[in-house]
């Protein structure tokens, strides 16, 4: 009796301190959120969860909404990863006597010198028949819900379209004979490159006019090491032209109805999209890839339609429903809690079944993407997506801590005056902290 008595207490005593001592990193993560001068000055959320256990570790305001800015590109990555094939779809073609005929699947590599594997492009050149391209099959707008037109010419805020060319940008650089376009500005052509003879800035850049493709360059000559990616405006005769240059038969644009059946040539594996994505955050690649589900699904081409049925089809388990407007992040209607973003990567987890699939398509801290600058370590122990905005930063991922456990966590920072890079600071000590103590 008294030996059952004992090993009763002792079981209590042991029960107890095994709950106090798992009680202890919870109230020290919040103190720490709670007691930093920087993380108090503006609206902060923090999730984290035992990917192991299943189970929530701590939470501030992880019920409330934040604008994620390119964590919404986790979003994308998700939908991607439920809705598309191995290889990504390069385009739709048919074959009618001695006319190819293909429509644009908004697959992004096309051209782009990011990608040197070209299938489509080899493929359009060795085909041995007259090539038309169908038009008309993208339905949306040329940007993004809630986009800002003051970015226009940003080389991170190209155009969206059916077919992508040359990444819907063009890029400027400077040889030793002077300032060199790719793609090449011919004379005639639908790009125009003018010279702005008043004037002489002190830093040499290039505007394009808003609703044109006139780019105007400074009087002064482009500095040595001279590098910049302007988006050009996507019309149907500009990619007819586009085309005309890279591709010998090719004969021009037609308006040609769609048939239920059309025959499919792949570009690229969708791993090597999704990693420039994630890793150094690509936004045009993340809207493209959600256009690249409407035309591999038989959707209608248009990000509000896919990111519809992505909702209504794999998103209804969230903590909290996701306001989810475009595929990058670009807009500030945007709207996830954190706790919504940690399930999203615990569903990406599931999905990928494979960590180190899925860690090498993310930034890893100290070593790769947006994250190599940060937590420096030995071995990376953080696979993440940052995600930045004016007055905005946020990230979320996986944490391995020292001691080998399996964490998903989500920091969002929304409304500060302060530089990014204090609040990226203090974000990185408290998930140091986790690290090292958890």
């Amino acid at each position: 009796m008294k030996t059952k008595h004992l090993v009763f207490i002792l079981l209590s005593v042991f029960s107890i301190e095994s709950a106090f001592s798992k009680s202890i990193p919870s109230r020290k993560i919040i103190k720490m959120l709670k007691s930093s001068a920087i993380l108090n000055d503006h609206f902060t959320g923090f999730a984290l969860y035992d990917l192991t256990k299943r189970k929530m570790i701590s939470g501030q305001h992880d019920d409330k909404y934040f604008t994620p800015a390119s964590n919404t590109k986790l979003f994308t990555f998700y939908a991607g990863l439920k809705l598309l094939k191995d290889s990504i779809a390069g385009l739709q073609y048919v074959e009618r006597g001695d006319s190819l005929i293909f429509w644009g699947t908004a697959d992004p590599v096309f051209l782009d010198p990011q990608f040197k594997e070209q299938r489509v492009l080899q493929n359009l050149n060795s085909a041995r028949k007259q090539i038309y391209r169908a038009k008309g099959i993208f339905s949306g707008d040329f940007y993004g819900t809630g986009w800002t037109y003051d970015d226009y010419n940003e080389y991170y805020q190209p155009e969206m379209s059916d077919f992508p060319i040359y990444g819907n940008v063009v890029r400027f650089s400077r040889n030793p004979i002077g300032l060199q376009t790719y793609p090449v500005f011919n004379i005639g052509g639908k790009l125009i490159l003018q010279t702005d003879r008043l004037g002489n800035p002190e830093r040499f850049r290039i505007k394009r006019e808003i609703f044109s493709n006139i780019f105007h360059q400074p009087s002064s000559s482009a500095p040595t090491g001279f590098n910049q990616l302007v988006p050009f405006k996507v019309s149907d005769d500009l990619i007819a032209d586009l085309l005309k240059q890279s591709i010998a038969n090719f004969s021009g644009n037609i308006n040609y109805p769609k048939p239920a059946q059309t025959k499919v040539w792949y570009s690229i594996a969708a791993d090597t999209l999704y990693k420039k994505m994630l890793s150094a955050s690509d936004n045009f690649i993340a809207e493209q890839i959600l256009l690249n589900i409407a035309a591999s699904r038989g959707m209608e081409m248009n990000t509000a339609v896919v990111i519809d049925y992505v909702k209504k089809n794999f998103l209804t388990d969230l903590p909290d429903k996701a306001v989810w407007v475009d595929g990058s992040g670009l807009s500030r209607q945007n709207l996830f809690t954190p706790r919504s973003m940690v399930r999203l990567c615990e569903k990406i987890y599931d999905e990928v079944g494979d960590q180190d699939r899925l860690f090498d398509l993310l930034a890893q801290g100290g070593k790769t993407g947006t994250l190599k600058n940060l937590f420096k370590a030995d071995e990376p122990f953080i696979f993440a997506k940052t995600g930045s905005l004016s007055n905005n930063h946020n990230l979320s991922g996986y944490l391995i801590t020292a001691s080998g456990k399996k964490l998903i966590f989500s920091f969002m920072n929304n409304n500060f005056t302060r530089p990014t890079a204090e609040v990226r600071s203090e974000m990185e000590k408290l998930i140091t902290q986790i690290y090292k103590n958890y």
